[in-house]
């Protein structure tokens, strides 16, 4: 707001009103933009989570699949992917055709306090 002097001097400068209107506004908008840079934080740590979980689950049944190791029916242990430790289990189960079966593998990991998983699956030729 823009005010005029006696001596014919200007002067610049807001009133009470309108620095009170922007502190209210700010008191909106703050806490939304924090919320949505939390929301985004953790969509970011679950997918570089998963794509993890991902790379051990492949990694763990190319392991069962060239060590013959799937025969053994349900295992389970734990696998290392960086600085983070998975658990996986596999497991084989009947398919409706033949002498196949289905090999699954799951990786679990935690993402804020909340379990999650990763499943792959593969058939698998039991007569040979």
């Amino acid at each position: 707001m823009k005010c005029r002097h006696p001596h014919g001097r200007s002067c610049a400068g807001f009133t009470l009103a309108e620095v009170l209107a922007a502190l209210v506004f700010m008191a909106i908008v703050i806490p939304v933009a924090v919320e949505g840079v939390r929301i985004a934080s953790l969509a970011g740590q679950w997918g570089m989570r998963r794509a993890a979980a991902a790379r051990v689950a492949e990694r763990v049944l190319n392991e069962l699949m060239v060590t013959g190791e799937w025969r053994r029916g349900v295992q389970s242990g734990q696998a290392v992917e960086g600085w983070q430790v998975f658990e996986w289990e596999s497991r084989l189960d009947s398919w409706w055709e033949g002498n196949l079966r289905v090999l699954t593998v799951r990786v679990r990991f935690p993402v804020q306090e909340q379990e999650s998983d990763v499943v792959l699956s593969t058939l698998v030729d039991v007569s040979q």
